[in-house]
């Protein structure tokens, strides 16, 4: 049992911390993405690389954060399947 309390806790803490670098991956994706319009609109100046990369670290959000989402309670749910 001491094995498995152990296990459960090292993967809150796991989880923690990927939560808290995706909280940083969000405010990258942010700037990622407010820094392409501006080179697209601005300079008319556009790279698929941003684009790509800002549909990675967008993926990455949702993969690893959906865990920490739910250790908080701050998971989205469904209401008519929630219930």
């Amino acid at each position: 049992m001491r094995f498995l309390l152990g296990l459960s806790r090292a993967i809150d803490v796991l989880t923690e911390g990927v939560g808290r670098l995706v909280v940083w991956l969000v405010l990258l994706v942010a700037l990622l993405s407010a820094g392409n319009a501006i080179l697209r609109y601005g300079f008319s100046y556009s790279s698929n690389a941003y684009l790509e990369a800002q549909w990675y670290m967008f993926s990455l959000i949702f993969l690893l954060g959906g865990a920490y989402a739910l250790k908080h309670n701050a998971h989205v749910r469904i209401d008519l399947l929630y219930d």
